[in-house]
């Protein structure tokens, strides 16, 4: 591939920091990377993607996609005015490379755009730290032990198990207490039965210990068409705090642990259901959850948040997502890209 070179670029400059794969390609969201990079040249700047090994003193080597020609090519290039923190995966983003991307960026007073990926526990403490926002939290604690565990259990008698550090759905559990003592465990696509809480953890210490997990109380939800649904909310960084990009519904199908689409669910459009108390409670928890992340971590742009209803008609917020999956609502998506366009470059004009 030629290498291209940029190193007397003086226009804005948008590096997009991504990983790195075992044959030593750069692995990461290319599609997301093709539409903001046609957003972004459009209004004057380019994008470069880069992963924390192509970083020299100076410079730093990546590739650029060409809308023209639809192709990437390699680039050696001037340090970014802005970094966009992509790092495909927890593993890359715990490693020296990242750790070190991270300090250099920040001794140069470069701002690093959402700065990691969230645990779901450190996040469940975050936000109960605020009067407003820990009313929506469904009562939660890390798995430490079989006692604390149980206790929790024996308190709302039905649980979520779910590993503080999984997403799409994957490593969900449903545990329940019966009253003859017997334990049900169910998931994505199996269920088990043990006769009590001490042949359950026999069978399942070490999964749940080995990795962190967090128990979480489970939720009646409301039901849409007789099944669960979930509120997908997209937030951005403005001026004027943080706001509503779009926000989108994820409704159950086959089982009812999760409503991603990848294990299941389906897509349906907000108008359905839409309400103004709806469209309010977003805006708040938008922004006062966007305030909280980047006052504890640094300077989040962009979340995702997952949300639900309870059947009495309690809004419920379970997660919140430091680097969103791609909104399959076309006009969501569209509607992010320009979003992230406009803040790119408006943080650039600041420098």
């Amino acid at each position: 591939m030629k290498d291209i070179d940029l190193q007397n670029y003086t226009g804005p400059l948008i590096g997009i920091l991504a990983g790195k794969g075992k044959n030593q390609s750069v692995i990461g969201n290319g599609p997301f990377f093709r539409e903001l990079q046609r957003e972004i040249i459009k209004n004057g700047g380019i994008s470069v993607v880069f992963t924390p090994d192509d970083i020299n003193e100076e410079t730093i080597a990546g590739v650029t996609y060409s809308p023209e020609y639809n192709k990437w090519t390699a680039v050696t290039c001037p340090i970014p005015h802005i970094v966009f923190n992509r790092v495909p995966t927890r593993k890359l983003e715990s490693g020296d490379s990242f750790k070190d991307a991270f300090q250099f960026f920040k001794s140069r007073n470069i701002p690093f755009f959402n700065p990691r990926f969230l645990d779901k526990f450190s996040l469940f403490e975050m936000l109960s730290h605020d009067p407003i926002l820990q009313s929506f939290l469904p009562e939660t604690i890390k798995v430490t032990d079989k006692e604390s565990l149980f206790h929790f259990l024996e308190k709302y008698k039905t649980i979520y198990l779910k590993p503080a550090e999984g997403a799409k759905g994957r490593g969900i559990y449903k545990l329940s207490l019966k009253k003859n003592q017997s334990v049900v465990l169910i998931s994505l696509k199996d269920e088990f039965t043990y006769k009590d809480g001490i042949a359950f953890w026999k069978e399942w210490e070490q999964s749940l210990l080995k990795t962190t997990y967090i128990a979480q109380k489970s939720i009646e939800p409301a039901l849409y068409q007789g099944k669960r649904f979930d509120f997908r909310i997209l937030a951005h960084f403005s001026e004027e705090g943080y706001q509503v990009t779009g926000a989108g519904i994820r409704q159950s199908r086959d089982q009812e642990l999760t409503t991603h689409t990848l294990n299941g669910g389906c897509i349906i459009p907000y108008e359905d259901i839409q309400t103004e108390e709806h469209d309010r409670f977003f805006a708040m928890i938008a922004d006062r959850a966007g305030k909280i992340l980047s006052k504890e971590t640094g300077f989040f742009g962009e979340f995702s948040i997952d949300a639900g209803l309870s059947e009495d008609g309690k809004y419920i917020i379970y997660e919140i997502n430091s680097k969103p999956m791609r909104f399959d609502e076309r006009n969501i998506e569209e509607k992010r890209i320009q979003t992230l366009t406009r803040l790119f470059l408006h943080m650039t004009n600041n420098e």
